[in-house]
């Protein structure tokens, strides 16, 4: 596997499905090689799920005990630093809560539960601790799908495509000088959807705040993730004409 080092990140650029094989394009033989490109680097960013939810015996009941739980965890995150364009509604329900009673062999109306999920998205890693021990400390029911990603995306995305592009060349070039012939041009060159390789997300179940004083801060620390991009290309092949 061929390796490019690029300054704060790695980049490894290693065929995938590469094949050799000349094909007559009117008088013409070609090469056809698919090469992959891949960028590792550390995220930079954050973001996950707060869910706030109450059961009442009314509708109103539960939509109003929710409401006070979200005003409290948004007051919460401004004090730690997160704004409220990083903090906007995902979901809201207001469901009834139905039971089977056996005796009765109907359903029977125990309530309602009102829900209210918040997706917050923390652009500095090293504030993600504390922005989740503050939704936990204002009541959160559930904290859930710790994401990472990179501010970074597009640039380690084109330096994906600068090492597959070079690894198919390379490769090409093998291919010719072992075909006792050499590499012409670039004919074609197509590239495929970038995958985004994320750092698994943290599934968080339901959270209880301890005591501030006596929980320790919670401390996030994610591996790197990768990005990598695929291209497919053509090249001509000089040397022994086809027969």
């Amino acid at each position: 596997m061929n390796s490019l080092k690029l300054p704060a990140f790695a980049v490894w650029a290693f065929v995938l499905l590469s094949g050799f094989s000349t094909a007559l394009y009117g008088e013409e033989p070609r090469i056809v090689v698919s090469a992959m490109g891949k960028v590792s680097a550390k995220p930079d960013m954050a973001e996950f799920g707060v869910l706030v939810k109450s059961v009442a015996k009314n509708a109103d009941q539960a939509a109003v005990r929710t409401a006070e739980k979200y005003r409290a965890l948004q007051q919460a995150l401004r004090a730690a630093g997160i704004p409220a364009e990083d903090a906007p509604t995902a979901g809201y329900t207001v469901s009834p809560q139905w039971e089977w009673v056996q005796s009765e062999g109907r359903s029977v109306l125990k309530g309602y539960a009102a829900q209210h999920l918040v997706m917050v998205k923390v652009r500095n890693l090293a504030f993600t601790g504390k922005a989740v021990d503050a939704a936990v400390q204002a009541g959160a029911d559930e904290v859930h799908q710790i994401t990472f990603s990179s501010s970074r995306y597009e640039e380690l995305r084109r330096q994906a495509l600068a090492a597959a592009v070079s690894n198919a060349r390379g490769d090409a070039e093998i291919m010719a000088k072992a075909a006792g012939g050499r590499l012409g041009g670039v004919v074609e060159l197509t590239v495929g959807q970038p995958l985004y390789r994320p750092v698994p997300s943290m599934d968080m179940m339901t959270m209880k705040a301890a005591a501030p004083e006596a929980a320790p801060p919670t401390e996030i620390a994610p591996a790197e993730q990768d990005i990598v991009v695929s291209v497919s290309s053509k090249w001509k092949f000089l040397g022994t004409p086809a027969r």
